[in-house]
């Protein structure tokens, strides 16, 4: 591994959430991960409301009729930690669902 390219952590069952995503989904947050290990932030990243500033982030991707999400954190300075990986069920509105921002929190 690149000294310069930060480690990744996964947290939870954050990596085996995203294995099970269309693969077009797993290429987009793989990307935008890979992004952020190396100090760059992928063009659709955008900080995650409700938790004050620019270090949780999450990339959204649609896919197939369904809205797939990633959360990361680049907060400390030598790692990027994967969240929480979930697909968005909600018909209505775009706010992440209480259920997800309680884990995102843990």
């Amino acid at each position: 591994m690149d000294p310069q390219m930060k480690k990744l952590f996964w947290i939870g069952s954050a990596k085996k959430d995203l294995v099970a995503m269309p693969e077009e989904v797993q290429d987009t947050f793989g990307y935008a991960l890979h992004l952020a290990q190396v100090g760059k932030k992928y063009e659709q990243t955008k900080p995650l409301k409700g938790f004050g500033s620019a270090s949780v982030l999450e990339v959204v991707e649609d896919s197939g009729g369904g809205t797939f999400r990633a959360v990361y954190t680049v907060k400390l300075v030598d790692a990027v930690y994967v969240l929480h990986c979930f697909q968005k069920k909600s018909t209505h509105g775009i706010a992440t669902p209480k259920p997800d921002m309680d884990l995102i929190r843990e």
